[in-house]
C-alpha cells in the first residue's frame, strides 16, 4: 500500500513539473522581441533644428505593460519647447506610455538644436523600460543614434602678421562673423598667449586680458577684437597663439571653433619716421600750423603689398577743421586720416629698400590741456608707432598805460606839450598757461624822450634800466603753470620834442616776456604792442588829449 502511494506521489510530481516547465516556456521573454530605434539626421549644421523620432514596436505575442520611454539628447543640445523656457533644461526626458499590445508600433519625437565644433560626433540615447504581462520583472531595451556636426558657419580667424619685431608693440586681431540662421547669445572668446607675450591693452576691453564677452550675434553680423601687445623671444623663434570661440549653455561652456596661428620673431623690416615742420623733434607752440611728413621704408627683403596707413590725432590738441590733405581721407569722428593702397603707390607695392611718404597740414588749438603734447599714432597695416612732440606753454603778456589810473599821481599837461614833462603809469603782468616757466623776464625799450621817474609798485619788484641801450627789464623769476604774476607799475616821464608835435608820442616800445619752459626745455616768449599817448586802457583820456601840442 505504501509503495503504491509513493508511486502515485511521484507521478503527480512529474505532472506538476511538466506543467511548470510548459508554463515557464510560455512566459520566457526575449528583449530582442522589442524593436527600438532612433531616426534622425546623420549630419547637421550648428544650431539647426533637429528632430529625433523614436520608433518602438512589440514584435512578440505578450502585452508590454507600464512602459516608460527615456530619451537623452546629445550633450550640448538645446531643447526646443523646453518647459524651462530657455532650452537649457534637463537633456533627459521621460515619458510614460500606454501598454504596448503584440504587434503594436508607435513613435515619439523630440526636437532640439545641436551645438559643438565642426566634425564633432554627438550621440542621442533612448531606453524603453517595460514589464511583460504575467511577469513581475522589468526589462529594458536601449539604442543610440549619432549625428555629426558637419557645418559650423562661423568665421573665426586671426588677422596678424606672420612675423613680428621683438619688443615692439604690435596689433593682433581676431575677426568673427556669423552666417548662421540662428542668433547666438552667451558667446565668449578666449585666447591662449604664447610665452614671451606681454598684453598691453585690447579693444574692446577684456575680462581678464585673454577673455571677451561677445554680444548677441545675428546672421551676417560680426566683430573684431584688437589686442595690443609686445612679443619677446629669439630671432626666428615661432610663437603659437590659440583662440577658442564658444557659447555658454547653463553652467557649461561649449566649444564651437578653435584656431591656432604661429608668428615668427623677426628683425624689424619697416621703418616709420616723421617730421613736423622739417624737424623730427619739433617743439610746437599753441596755435602753430603744422606740416606733417610721414615716411615709411622697407628695410628688409620681404615685399609688402596692399598696405594701408592710418594717422590718429588727439581732438583736444588739433583743430580738425583746418586739416589739408590731398591723398588721404579725413575721418573726424575717429580723429584720424587714412591712406589706402589705391591712392598711394608705395602702399600697393613696397619692395625692399623702397620708401614712401604721405603728408598733411593741420593747426594746433590755441587753448590746450596742461602739460600738452602732440601724440601722433601711425599704423601701417600691422605696424604701429607713436611719436610724441612736446608743446610749449603759452605766455600772455599784458602791457597797459594810464594817466588817471594806477597807484601814482601823474602830472603835466594834457595833451602833452613840446618841451614840457608829462608823467604816465605803465603796468606789466604775465599769465602762464600749461607748464612751469623759469627765469622769466619782461623786456622793453624806452624812447629817447622818455625816462623813469623812480616810482615803482611794488617797491621790491626787480626792475632794472640800462641807460646805454635804454632797455628796461623786469626779472620775475619762476612762474608756475596756470598762474599769473604780480602786476607791476612804474612811472615814466615824457618830454616831447618838436618832431613829435601833431602826433601821438610813444611811451614804451612793444614788450616781450621771455622765459624757459621747464616741460620742453625751450626758450619761449610773448610779445605785446607798444604804448603811446593815446592810452587805450585809460577810459578817461579823450582823443585830443593824446596828440602832442
Amino acid at each position: 500500500m505504501r509503495k503504491k502511494l509513493t508511486i502515485i506521489i511521484l507521478i503527480l510530481f512529474v505532472i506538476v513539473l511538466a506543467l511548470g516547465i510548459w508554463v515557464l516556456q510560455r512566459n520566457v521573454y526575449s528583449r530582442e522581441i522589442v524593436r527600438l530605434e532612433i531616426l534622425g539626421p546623420s549630419e547637421a549644421e550648428l544650431a539647426s533644428e533637429v528632430e529625433y523620432v523614436v520608433r518602438y514596436k512589440n514584435n512578440g505575442n505578450i502585452r508590454l505593460e507600464s512602459p516608460v520611454l527615456i530619451f537623452e539628447f546629445p550633450k550640448n543640445a538645446e531643447v526646443i519647447n523646453d518647459p524651462s523656457g530657455n532650452g537649457n533644461g534637463r537633456l533627459r526626458k521621460e515619458k510614460e506610455l500606454a501598454d504596448i499590445n503584440p504587434g503594436e508600433e508607435n513613435k515619439v519625437s523630440f526636437k532640439g538644436r545641436l551645438f559643438g565644433k565642426e566634425n564633432e560626433a554627438i550621440t542621442a540615447k533612448v531606453w524603453l523600460k517595460y514589464r511583460p504581462k504575467n511577469l513581475t520583472a522589468y526589462y529594458e531595451s536601449a539604442t543610440t543614434f549619432t549625428t555629426t556636426i558637419k557645418s559650423v558657419p562661423l568665421t573665426f580667424e586671426f588677422d596678424m602678421p606672420s612675423k613680428v619685431d621683438p619688443g615692439k608693440e604690435g596689433l593682433f586681431r581676431l575677426n568673427y562673423f556669423s552666417n548662421l540662421n540662428y542668433p547666438l547669445s552667451g558667446l565668449r572668446i578666449k585666447v591662449e598667449y604664447p610665452s614671451g607675450f606681454e598684453f598691453v591693452q585690447s579693444q574692446p576691453k577684456a575680462l581678464a586680458n585673454n577673455e571677451w564677452e561677445i554680444p548677441l550675434l545675428n546672421k551676417a553680423e560680426g566683430g573684431r577684437i584688437a589686442i595690443t601687445g609686445k612679443m619677446s623671444g629669439e630671432i626666428s623663434e615661432t610663437k603659437i597663439f590659440r583662440a577658442s570661440l564658444g557659447i555658454w549653455r547653463g553652467e557649461k561652456f561649449i566649444l564651437l571653433k578653435e584656431i591656432t596661428r604661429g608668428v615668427e620673431i623677426a628683425r624689424p623690416s619697416i621703418f616709420i619716421s616723421m617730421k613736423i615742420n622739417d624737424s623730427p623733434e619739433y617743439v610746437a607752440n599753441p596755435g602753430d600750423y603744422l606740416h606733417y611728413e610721414i615716411f615709411f621704408k622697407n628695410t628688409g627683403d620681404q615685399v609688402f603689398e596692399n598696405l594701408f596707413l592710418v594717422v590718429q590725432l588727439e581732438k583736444s590738441v588739433f583743430n580738425f577743421d583746418t586739416i589739408q590733405v590731398s591723398a588721404g581721407q579725413v575721418q573726424k569722428e575717429a580723429s584720424s586720416i587714412i591712406w589706402d593702397n589705391n591712392i598711394v603707390p608705395q602702399l600697393k607695392f613696397l619692395p625692399g629698400m623702397e620708401e614712401g611718404k604721405v603728408e598733411f597740414f593741420v593747426k594746433l588749438n590755441d587753448e590746450l590741456p596742461p602739460g600738452p603734447v602732440i601724440r601722433t599714432k601711425i599704423s601701417l597695416s600691422f605696424i604701429e608707432e607713436e611719436f610724441i612732440n612736446k608743446i610749449n606753454t603759452k605766455l600772455a603778456l599784458v602791457q597797459k598805460g594810464y594817466f588817471n589810473n594806477g597807484p601814482f599821481k601823474n602830472a603835466g599837461p594834457l595833451p602833452p606839450q613840446v618841451g614840457q614833462p608829462t608823467s604816465y603809469t605803465i603796468s606789466w603782468q604775465v599769465k602762464n598757461a600749461y607748464s612751469d616757466v623759469r627765469n622769466l623776464k619782461v623786456v622793453a625799450v624806452l624812447p629817447p624822450q622818455v625816462k623813469l621817474t623812480g616810482d615803482l609798485a611794488p617797491e621790491d619788484a626787480r626792475l632794472v634800466f640800462d641807460q646805454d641801450s635804454r632797455e628796461i627789464i623786469w626779472e620775475i623769476g619762476d612762474l608756475p603753470q596756470k598762474s599769473t604774476s604780480p602786476e607791476i607799475f612804474f612811472q615814466v616821464s615824457l618830454i616831447p620834442d618838436i618832431a613829435q608835435k601833431g602826433s601821438m608820442a610813444g611811451l614804451i616800445s612793444s614788450a616781450r616776456a621771455i622765459g624757459e619752459d621747464v616741460w620742453t626745455g625751450k626758450t619761449i616768449e610773448s610779445e605785446i604792442y607798444s604804448v603811446t599817448t593815446d592810452l587805450p586802457d585809460d577810459s578817461t583820456i579823450m582823443d585830443f588829449q593824446s596828440v602832442v601840442q
